[in-house]
């Protein structure tokens, strides 16, 4: 995926997971937001990674959302792109990407 194709999947994982976090934990979500709206961009080195990921997230009762592209523009429609973790609060979160690189 191109930079500005990163970009875009990474701003729909934001959405998605401000409304996932309306119905899952709404004291996180204001906390996270009155705290500026954090976001930290991280990378994995495959989709099994990831999928990892999600489900030691998911293990934390950490709201996951999964982004599939749509197939409009550079990749196959129904490619997994990224995930959102959160929000939630940074200590939690910690425990399940502090050993990622920064993207």
């Amino acid at each position: 995926m191109g930079t500005g194709k990163i970009a875009s999947q990474v701003g729909h994982a934001a959405v998605l997971g401000v409304e996932k976090s309306r119905k899952f934990n709404k004291l996180w979500l204001e906390s996270w937001f009155y705290e500026g709206q954090p976001k930290i961009v991280v990378k994995v080195n495959s989709l099994e990674e990831l999928m990892e990921i999600q489900q030691d997230a998911e293990d934390l009762r950490i709201p996951v959302i999964i982004v599939q592209d749509r197939g409009l523009t550079q990749i196959p429609g129904g490619t997994i792109t990224c995930i959102c973790i959160g929000p939630a609060p940074s200590d939690i979160i910690d425990k399940v990407t502090s050993d990622l690189k920064l993207l």
